[in-house]
C-alpha cells in the first residue's frame, strides 16, 4: 500500500468499547502499533465509532420512552463516537493534531501531524460514512475498516452455520446483498450510505477485523485476512 499517502482506518467502536467497558488491552496495543507504523513515516486518519456506549444509551432510550426519532437515536450515537474520539485522541495526545474532526465541512489546512482523530457527524449514516469523506478531502490511500467484523459472508454467520466469508466483491454485489436504508445501530459490516459513496468515488474498501498483525501484512502488501470491496 502506498505510504505516501495518508490511511482512514473506520476503528469501530466495538473494539474500543465492547460490552464489559473499555478494551485497555487492546487499545494498548493499538497505540503501539500505530506508533511503530507512524516511524516508518506512514501516516493515519482515525474515525472512531460508538460501540457498546451508544447502543446502551439507544437500547435504553427506546426502553423508556417506546417511540423516539431517528434523528434522536442517530444523534444519542455520535455523541458516544465524540467521547470514544477523545479518549483515543488523549492516547496519542503527542502526536495527533489536536483538534478532532467532529465537522467535516472545515477541512484542515497545512496539516503538519501523522495523525488525525475523528468522530460521527451528522444524522442518517455512521462513522464510515464519515471516514468515506476523509478518504475523498485528504486523496487518502485506502479505507480500512476494523471493528468486530472480521469478513463479509454469504449469510449472517451469527444465525446460519454454513455462511461463508467472501474474499472479493464489487460494490454492486454488496449493495445487493445489505439493506439500502440507514437505521440507527445497524449491524452490517458498511454502511449503506458509506456504500453509495464509495461506489461513486471509486474508493476500495478493506474489511479485516480487529487484527493488528493482520493490518500490518495489509500495510505492507502480504496476504491478509479480510473482505475487499472495489468497483
Amino acid at each position: 500500500m502506498d505510504k505516501s499517502k495518508p490511511i482512514v482506518i473506520s476503528l469501530g467502536g466495538s473494539l474500543v468499547v465492547p460490552n464489559g467497558g473499555i478494551d485497555t488491552t487492546y487499545i494498548s496495543q493499538l497505540n503501539k502499533f500505530i506508533r511503530r507504523k507512524i516511524a516508518e513515516e506512514w501516516r493515519f486518519f482515525i474515525v472512531v465509532g460508538g460501540g457498546a456506549t451508544a447502543r446502551r444509551y439507544i437500547d435504553a432510550a427506546k426502553d423508556i420512552t417506546g417511540e423516539i426519532s431517528d434523528w434522536d437515536l442517530d444523534f444519542l450515537g455520535i455523541h458516544s463516537t465524540e467521547l470514544n474520539a477523545h479518549f483515543i485522541r488523549t492516547i496519542f495526545r503527542d502526536i495527533a493534531h489536536p483538534r478532532i474532526i467532529l465537522n467535516y465541512e472545515k477541512k484542515i489546512e497545512r496539516l503538519k501531524e501523522p495523525l488525525v482523530i475523528a468522530a460521527g457527524w451528522k444524522p442518517g449514516c455512521s462513522t464510515d460514512y464519515d471516514a468515506m469523506i476523509l478518504v475523498r478531502d485528504y486523496k487518502a490511500a485506502a479505507l480500512i475498516n476494523m471493528s468486530n467484523i472480521e469478513w463479509v459472508y454469504t449469510k449472517d454467520p451469527n444465525k446460519f452455520a454454513d455462511a461463508q466469508p467472501i474474499k472479493k466483491l464489487s460494490w454492486y454485489e454488496y449493495e445487493n446483498m445489505i439493506d439500502r436504508k440507514w437505521s440507527p445501530g445497524i449491524n452490517i459490516p458498511f454502511d449503506p450510505v458509506a456504500t453509495k459513496m464509495a461506489k461513486d468515488i471509486n474508493c476500495t474498501v478493506y474489511i479485516i477485523g480487529k487484527d493488528l498483525n493482520n493490518l500490518n501484512s495489509l500495510l505492507e502488501g502480504q496476504d491478509f485476512k479480510g473482505t475487499v470491496i472495489s468497483s
